[in-house]
């Protein structure tokens, strides 16, 4: 689509990893919302068993444990979002690609927000909105909540789990 109508395009969303911008080539503004990691999990796990009538009984727990989940979505998702490169990445499913992490993926992530036109905290999203609007002119209009799964209690011990399983994630957060 690119290709055929760039000139029409504006604005090209999604979850991509950010090595998708240099495959597309062509000046673009890039932009990012980071999430406290534990509960950036927590919530993909909760819409995945809302949304997933074979797992909507399943403990959290058990669908995190699913491999394909937990490599492709979960195990320090924001830093393999930021730091794969198009050599690393699997070419049919680009998030579901399986890192092998080490601190050098979490420098590129860094070195990757260092680099971006603009990043906000998904806790401060009204105002990274209004940043957003005030540095670029942009007209976003109202904000809109999308994909917003219901809490649920879950053990500390999980929670932990998910922090020491993302600790490069959380590294990242916290840079």
């Amino acid at each position: 689509r690119l290709a055929a109508r760039g000139d029409q395009i504006r604005v090209i969303t999604g979850h991509f990893p950010l090595c998708t911008a240099e495959l597309i080539g062509g000046r673009l503004t890039t932009l990012t919302l980071l999430r406290e990691p534990v509960e950036r999990t927590l919530s993909y796990l909760r819409h995945h068993r809302e949304n997933q009538a074979a797992d909507r009984h399943r403990p959290l727990e058990e669908i995190y444990d699913v491999p394909l989940r937990f490599h492709g979505l979960a195990h320090n998702h924001m830093t393999k979002m930021l730091s794969l490169t198009s050599a690393e990445m699997a070419a049919d499913l680009p998030m579901l690609t399986r890192v092998k992490f080490t601190r050098d993926h979490l420098e590129r992530a860094k070195e990757a927000l260092a680099g971006m036109d603009a990043v906000g905290l998904q806790e401060r999203f009204e105002e990274f909105c209004d940043r957003l609007a005030a540095r670029f002119g942009w007209r976003l209009g109202e904000p809109e909540t999308r994909n917003v799964s219901t809490p649920v209690e879950v053990p500390e011990s999980f929670r932990a789990r998910i922090a020491e399983d993302n600790a490069l994630d959380v590294e990242l957060y916290e840079f």
